[in-house]
């Protein structure tokens, strides 16, 4: 399967009820009919479904006179084993966000302004880390910015606005994150809107750390609370 094609959910159904008759460790002895059966299905619907798993190499088949082995390759269960970790998100958004996407180039003012002593100094005192240089640009999906919006209803750790050289910098509200279990934050500045494009500090280069480059996915965990 694409890495983007999405699982139809009567045949990820389906992987999830071969692996409940045990088929995710070893191979099963059963029949189309017992498995449509279990599934509330007709006989053909569920040789179907076999038939279309198989094809897609989520499970492998060795069929008999009247009952087939089958079990789940690692394509399946790892199919299964994502499923598993979007119902972990759903049940823990009590305390953590998570979001994707991929790493952009910035216009190279995040260097600037999180270089300036206003901010380091509350960075240290209030994050407990002086950040590298610079912010990592993470572009998430335009529908993921409803869970950056979601961030409202949460306390979060405020930088407070101050003044240099007769200028004004901006406030921010920040929540710790992590990015490849790699410690920073997400920068969220008072006076913009919520954009696609989060920011991210670290006391790390990440991009030398990470190793990473333009167009890359990231897996970002956002939590909520001090």
């Amino acid at each position: 399967m694409e890495k983007d094609e999405i699982m139809k959910p009567y045949l990820l159904q389906m992987l999830k009820e071969l692996a409940l008759l045990g088929a995710i460790k070893d191979r099963i002895e059963v029949s189309s009919l017992e498995v449509a059966n279990h599934m509330g299905t007709s006989q053909q619907t569920a040789s179907r479904y076999l038939l279309e798993l198989d094809k897609m190499e989520m499970i492998t088949r060795e069929l008999g006179i009247k009952k087939q082995l089958i079990q789940l390759t690692n394509t399946g269960k790892d199919v299964l084993h994502e499923e598993h970790l979007q119902y972990q998100q759903i049940f823990e958004l009590t305390n953590r966000i998570y979001l994707t996407g991929k790493v952009v180039s910035g216009m190279g003012e995040g260097k600037y302004y999180t270089g300036q002593e206003g901010y380091v100094n509350q960075f240290k005192e209030k994050l407990d880390f002086v950040p590298y240089p610079g912010t990592l640009n993470v572009e998430i999906k335009h529908i993921e910015r409803n869970k950056i919006r979601l961030l409202k209803k949460y306390n979060a750790i405020i930088i407070d606005e101050f003044e240099n050289n007769n200028r004004t910098f901006g406030g921010a509200r920040c929540f710790r994150a992590t990015i490849k279990n790699t410690d920073g934050a997400i920068i969220l500045p008072l006076r913009s809107h919520y954009s696609n494009i989060l920011e991210f500090i670290s006391p790390h280069c990440l991009r030398e750390k990470l190793d990473l480059k333009d167009e890359d996915e990231v897996k970002i965990t956002i939590y909520l609370g001090n």
